[in-house]
C-alpha cells in the first residue's frame, strides 16, 4: 500500500530535512584537489627522502673557504691598528659598546679619522657575528673585495709608460706575506703588474696588503685558470718567460749583462716555497735563472728571491 514503508525497497524517512543526492556534500567529496605534488614533495616518496638526505649532507659538508677577492673582516686591536699604518684600503673600523679605550684602540681611532674611514659603534654579539667568532678585543676593520686585474691589464700598463713589459709571476706560492713581499718588490723595482693563480695559491687576504705596505693600491695583480696557458700567452705576444731556480742554465749575473734579456719584454717566475717552479711552468719557460749562493745556503725564501731578481733586472734596465 502506498506510504507503507515497511515493504520492500521502501525508504524511512527519519528527518525532514532532505537528504544528499548527486550534488551538495556528494559533489563537493567528488572535487578534486588540485594538482598532484611533485614525487620530492610528499613526504612518503622515495625521492622526496631522497632530497632530505640530501640536504642533510650538504648543510654537514664543511664550507668552501672564502675566495681571495671576498671582502674581509681584520679583527684585534694590534692588526686593526697595523693595517691602518699600512694604507690598507680599509672601508670601515667597528668598535663594540663598551669597549675599554686604551692607546691602541685611541690610535685606531685617529688614524680613521685621518683617512676619513667610517667608524661604528655596535654591540659585542654584533662584532662577534661580523667577525665570525673572531677575537677581536672590541675592535675590527673591514676590507673590501680585491679587484684583481685581467693579465692583460699588465701589458697595457707598460704600453701606457712606453716601456718594455715587466711581469712578475709567482707559481702556488701560498704563504700572502710572500705575496705581499713580492708585490712591494713589484712596485719598488718598476714591474709592471704581478700575476698569480687562481687556486692552489695566495690571494689578496688581510695578511698580503699588510705586508705589500699598501703597494698592492699602486701595482695591479692579476689572477689566471692556468698559470702555464697564460705564460704561452705572454710568449705569444712577444715577452721571454724567465723562471728562478737553484740548477738554472744561466745565473742572474748572466741574464742582466750586457748580452743578456733583462731589458726587454720580460716575465720573471718565482716558484713556490717548497717546491720551487712547476714541472709544466719551469718546461714553459724560456730560461730558467739561478741566483748564485754563497756558503751553504742552498735557495731563498720566495719573497727574497723575487726582490733580489726584480733589483737586478732594474739595475739592467737604468
Amino acid at each position: 500500500m502506498p506510504g507503507n514503508s515497511s515493504r520492500r525497497g521502501a525508504i524511512r524517512k527519519t528527518s525532514k530535512k532532505p537528504t544528499a543526492g548527486s550534488g551538495g556534500r556528494v559533489r563537493r567529496g567528488l572535487e578534486g584537489k588540485g594538482p598532484t605534488p611533485k614525487a620530492k614533495e610528499r613526504p612518503n616518496h622515495k625521492a622526496y627522502k631522497m632530497a632530505q638526505k640530501a640536504a642533510r649532507n650538504e648543510a654537514a659538508r664543511p664550507k668552501r673557504p672564502k675566495k681571495a677577492g671576498d671582502a674581509e673582516w681584520v679583527a684585534g686591536r694590534n692588526s686593526v691598528v697595523e693595517v691602518l699604518q699600512a694604507g690598507v684600503p680599509v672601508t670601515g673600523v667597528y668598535v663594540a659598546e663598551g669597549a675599554e679605550r686604551d692607546g691602541r684602540l685611541r690610535e685606531a681611532f685617529r688614524l680613521a679619522a685621518e683617512q676619513g674611514v667610517s667608524l661604528l659603534e655596535v654591540n659585542r654579539n654584533e662584532l662577534d657575528r661580523m667577525t665570525g667568532g673572531a677575537v677581536h678585543q672590541g675592535l675590527a676593520a673591514r676590507l673590501p673585495a680585491y679587484e684583481y686585474a685581467h693579465p692583460d691589464d699588465l701589458l697595457e700598463a707598460a704600453a701606457e709608460v712606453g716601456e718594455p713589459p715587466l711581469i712578475l709571476a709567482l707559481d702556488s706560492v701560498t704563504d700572502p706575506r710572500n705575496l705581499g713581499a713580492s708585490i712591494r718588490s713589484a712596485a719598488g723595482f718598476g714591474a709592471h703588474g704581478v700575476l698569480i693563480p687562481e687556486r692552489r695559491a695566495a690571494g689578496m687576504t688581510a695578511s698580503a696588503w699588510k705586508t705589500s705596505a699598501g703597494a698592492a693600491a699602486r701595482v695591479p695583480v692579476a689572477q689566471t685558470v692556468n698559470l702555464v696557458r697564460q705564460l704561452k700567452a705572454y710568449q705569444e705576444a712577444g715577452l721571454m718567460v724567465v723562471g728562478l731556480a737553484a740548477d738554472g742554465d744561466v745565473t742572474l749575473p748572466e741574464l742582466v749583462g750586457p748580452d743578456g734579456l733583462a731589458d726587454g719584454p720580460l716575465v720573471l717566475v718565482v716558484g713556490s716555497e717548497g717546491k720551487g717552479l712547476g714541472r709544466l711552468v719551469a718546461e714553459t719557460c724560456d730560461q730558467i735563472v739561478s741566483i748564485p749562493m754563497s756558503g751553504q745556503l742552498e735557495s731563498l725564501n720566495a719573497g727574497v728571491a723575487a726582490s733580489v731578481a726584480l733589483y737586478a733586472i732594474s739595475q739592467a734596465r737604468a
